[in-house]
């Protein structure tokens, strides 16, 4: 047992100073390399920590700036100690900002939120509170105490938010206080806000609590659109929105129809004839439904009797027609917006089936290229990513590439110390393109002209004698082909076969596209050439070598024969091969034949 542990020991404590010399050799690499070529940055190089145990403090000897911040917000009330909520420090210590930016800010579209439930109540209420017999001298508190929370909420949209948003004049983004009141005072918005908050209230004293009074409150519909389209901006799938929105237009237009109607019988006289309101039921269900067959035009209505229901019913008939027709046409646009992508997908693939089949283009490549189009269609939303960005200007279509792709390449060896202006332009030249399953990438022996960046997937590389065993998988954030980008001589063949393993999404890069880049960079392109060199040298380089990279030995190789000792076997075979030094001689020469 005592020998056991001490050979388990003994091998541990190797492992670790193997581990130590091979780290402290590549920091004396990297050092030399960096002392030799100073155009290699440091973004990358710097010297690995050890892996040295850390040591750990007690929780008695811990750093007070260590602590988590949690942990302060206590407070003692009496005997016990209370843990309290920071954000509500955040709360009282939180200032209004002096501008808001209308186009991003998402405070101030959660207040247009409340601005339009304000509008809401008074669109749909009013009508409401003046045709059916609802507000009453027993609920009245409840009605008023609603409608100046609602006045109280667009007073403050006026006071608060409306002067402070930012505004573009001459191109410049304008945020000073004095200058955003002048504007907002000078809008028709104000104008029309001023409007909306006109105190006819005051004609209560005289005429009573009528609702009528308040329709100038409907007037602030500026809110709603701009609610509209803001929240459309925030939204991923905006469609939705639209579709619920045109739903509610249609629904408010039949329900101020339902008013209408019920005012019109209850002038006529509920139940005084066959086509007004009986005054059974629930009012207001029993005037929409008859809104509903109204406007769309289902019939089926008893006909009016007088010249007043006879005038009525033709006003009714009119506006269902054209109101029913712009809603059906609205809608037909939302839909057709929301799907103008699918629809192009279809026709495509439908233009493409039919050539396959005007061609007779066997079914096992008719099926592959289906596979690709659903496999691509269904990850990405698009087939070609560059005609999403082709209308955009080009400082925003680097901005997008940069979010996208800078991670990826930043992590490429080759690109690692070159101009950082010259990264950026290589992002705007990757090409998206997604291979089955079994497809190959590259081919053993053809020119490559391209590096490959994986994407999503993974890939294999295949090799061995039947061409088939599989050498490595790289999987996402994986690079292959750099060194063909910068190969003299025409292109540097492929070494192996590289097959998608599964569904695989890579970025291309091609050799004309970095060649056009690198003629504004000089000094990058000296770095990159020298850089592909070293690397070339390195893979063409046998494993046998002495110098290739491998474990560290900790007891150094035995020393070569000394030169006065070489000197006396080649003596003693001059003198005729006698001797114990020619038989040493002899058997060292068969040793070496061996080897």
């Amino acid at each position: 047992r005592i020998g056991s542990a001490t050979s388990v020991s003994s091998a541990v404590i190797n492992n670790r100073l193997q581990e130590l010399v091979k780290l402290f050799k590549e920091r004396t690499e990297k050092v030399k390399e960096k002392l030799t070529d100073p155009d290699v940055t440091s973004d990358d190089d710097s010297p690995t920590a050890l892996p040295a145990a850390a040591p750990v403090l007690p929780p008695a000897a811990e750093p007070e700036g260590d602590k988590p911040a949690g942990d302060e917000h206590y407070c003692e009330m009496l005997c016990c100690t209370f843990k309290y909520r920071p954000w509500l420090d955040r709360l009282k210590n939180y200032q209004f900002p002096s501008s808001i930016d209308p186009l991003t800010n998402l405070m101030y579209v959660l207040w247009l939120f409340f601005v339009v439930m304000a509008w809401n109540w008074n669109c749909w209420l009013i009508p409401v509170r003046w045709a059916f017999p609802y507000q009453t001298p027993g609920n009245i508190h409840f009605w008023l105490l609603v409608d100046y929370l609602c006045d109280l909420i667009y007073l403050l949209d006026i006071l608060v938010f409306q002067t402070r948003l930012q505004f573009v004049r001459g191109g410049d983004i304008i945020t000073d206080k004095k200058a955003m009141k002048q504007n907002y005072l000078r809008s028709q918005r104000f104008k029309m806000d001023v409007v909306c908050l006109l105190p006819l209230d005051f004609f209560y004293f005289k005429v009573g609590v009528n609702p009528l009074l308040r329709f100038p409150r409907c007037l602030k519909y500026m809110a709603f659109f701009e609610f509209n389209n803001r929240l459309e901006a925030i939204l991923s799938k905006a469609y939705i929105y639209r579709v619920i929105r045109t739903t509610a237009y249609l629904l408010y237009s039949l329900h101020v129809n339902s008013c209408l109607y019920y005012w019109a019988s209850a002038y006529e006289g509920l139940g005084s004839t066959t086509w007004v309101y009986d005054g059974e039921g629930n009012s207001y269900i029993r005037c929409y439904y008859w809104a509903v067959k109204t406007l769309i035009t289902i019939g089926g209505l008893p006909d009016p009797k007088t010249l007043f229901e006879i005038v009525f019913q033709l006003l009714n008939y009119f506006t269902g027609v054209f109101a029913f027709s712009v809603m059906i046409g609205q809608m037909r646009d939302v839909v057709g917006a929301a799907t103008a992508g699918q629809t192009y997908y279809r026709s495509c693939m439908d233009s493409t089936i039919k050539y396959m089949n005007f061609y007779k283009i066997p079914k096992t490549v008719q099926n592959r290229v289906k596979t690709w189009y659903e496999y691509t269609w269904h990850s990405q939303g698009m087939l070609d990513e560059s005609e999403l960005l082709v209308q955009l200007p080009d400082k925003m279509r680097l901005d997008i590439a940069i979010d996208v792709n800078y991670n990826i390449v930043s992590k490429v060896a080759l690109f690692q110390g070159c101009d950082r202006q010259m990264i950026f332009d290589m992002l705007k030249r990757l090409r998206s393109v997604v291979y089955l399953p079994n497809d190959y990438v590259c081919k053993k022996g053809e020119i490559g002209r391209e590096m490959y960046i994986i994407q999503a997937g993974q890939v294999q590389v295949l090799g061995g004698p039947d061409g088939k065993t599989v050498l490595v998988t790289l999987k996402a954030g994986s690079v292959f082909g750099e060194i063909s980008l910068l190969a003299a001589g025409g292109g540097n063949r492929r070494t192996a076969n590289v097959v998608a393993h599964g569904f695989a999404n890579l970025f291309i890069l091609d050799k004309k596209d970095l060649n056009e880049i690198l003629v504004h960079y000089p000094e990058s392109q000296k770095l990159l050439r020298k850089k592909a060199k070293k690397m070339l040298k390195n893979n063409n380089k046998p494993k046998d070598e002495k110098g290739a990279p491998g474990d560290t030995l900790i007891i150094p190789p035995k020393a070569d024969t000394p030169k006065l000792f070489q000197a006396a076997l080649a003596a003693a075979g001059r003198m005729g091969g006698k001797g114990p030094l020619a038989q040493l001689r002899w058997r060292l020469k068969e040793l070496k034949a061996m080897q």
